[in-house]
């Protein structure tokens, strides 16, 4: 089963994170299938290098069956990704 989950990046006391799709039976530092985008919790808000990442290929990998992490569910819904898309995705990709 295929993870949408973050790893740990970054020095000591100043965090970023890479959102990757991994096997859900890899370490959250091992390896992984693809890099999706990275978050910097580290940034304001407003700053939009917080949260970078590929809507196409997140959108594959929902349509695909992967299960995002509780932490990447709650940055991808803030952007625009929801249930009803991931639902249209797989839709299209079995057409």
């Amino acid at each position: 089963m295929v993870k949408i989950r973050l790893t740990r990046t970054g020095r000591k006391h100043y965090h970023t994170f890479r959102i990757v799709a991994a096997d859900a039976k890899s370490p959250r530092d091992g390896r992984f299938i693809e890099v999706l985008g990275h978050y910097n919790p580290n940034l304001a808000n407003n700053d939009e290098a917080r949260f970078v990442f590929k809507k196409e290929r997140v959108e594959y990998w929902l349509g695909k069956g992967a299960q995002p992490s509780n932490t990447v569910w709650t940055l991808l819904r803030k952007h625009g990704i929801n249930k009803a898309t991931a639902k249209e995705t797989r839709k299209q990709l079995s057409a």
